[in-house]
């Protein structure tokens, strides 16, 4: 039984991932010629079969290159939800006094800025990252290494910028790069008045330990992704609160009671997975 409902619960996972993609539709062609080579191997067809037969030796290596999107998905959810953040609590136990000391850096030039685009209607995507300074995704854009600043990050959004297309990853307060490529969510829980932007902001945050702040072009309304959640409308207090938090480890304990309390300000949009 215990089995059974592994194998159950693994295949209802798969089919989450691949819903509402071509994906559905190949691994139903994979599994009906399956079926049909379990037929002819039943009916002792023995050409048929041996041809059959050939395709399915290579089954594993061809479900892995027809299904790397979906696989590779699969793994960072694993990967994701693992709590390796408990190993890592009982080694900063014993150097508490030490993380204490350590100060983050000042988050002002960011809530700055966003008020001078958000006034402006201007876009703008800001990656913040914690314990990692992201080089898979920083190496898709233009490297910068440059210390924040309000005046960077306005220049740098500006409509008229060749650098304003794409996020900006910041680190260690440094703007690591910018026009940076994000992953797209594929939640279908997302309202459709969010565009690309805001997908990519909770895409980034459904795959990374990261919290990405949005400023909608169209509304100039400030959103901020965080663990799969999108959280709509936020004022800049609220966005400098989120931030610092993040930034300082702390969880959201009380991210659904705020939001309960606060429906017609924000919403908050779970991740599917």
């Amino acid at each position: 039984m215990i089995d059974i409902g592994l194998v159950s619960f693994l295949l209802y996972q798969v089919y989450k991932l691949m819903r509402g993609s071509v994906a559905v539709k190949i691994f139903l062609g994979v599994l009906s010629l399956y079926l049909i080579y379990l037929i002819v191997r039943a009916a002792q067809m023995e050409l048929l079969g041996s041809i059959l037969g050939q395709f399915m030796g290579y089954g594993v290596l061809a479900a892995i290159i027809l299904f790397q999107p979906e696989i590779r998905k699969f793994l960072l959810l694993i990967g994701k939800t693992t709590d390796f953040g408990k190993i890592n609590s009982f080694r900063n136990f014993f150097r508490l006094k030490k993380n204490v000391q350590e100060p983050g850096f000042n988050i002002t030039p960011v809530i700055e800025a966003i008020k001078t685009l958000g006034g402006s209607n201007t876009g703008a995507l800001i990656v913040f990252s914690r314990d990692s300074a992201l080089k898979f995704y920083s190496e898709s854009g233009d490297e910068i290494e440059a210390v924040l600043s309000k005046r960077l990050l306005i220049s740098i959004f500006n409509k008229n910028s060749p650098l304003h297309d794409g996020a900006v990853i910041v680190y260690k307060g440094k703007i690591k790069a910018a026009r940076c490529v994000l992953p797209v969510s594929e939640s279908e829980n997302l309202p459709a008045q969010f565009g690309l932007r805001h997908r990519a902001a909770l895409g980034m945050s459904e795959v990374t330990d990261t919290a990405v702040l949005v400023v909608s072009e169209e509304t100039g309304q400030f959103s901020l992704a965080r663990n799969g959640k999108l959280e709509h409308n936020l004022s800049t207090q609220e966005l400098r609160k989120g931030i610092n938090e993040y930034l300082s480890g702390e969880q959201q304990q009380s991210s659904e009671s705020t939001a309960d309390s606060a429906v017609e300000k924000t919403s908050v949009i779970p991740n599917e997975a």
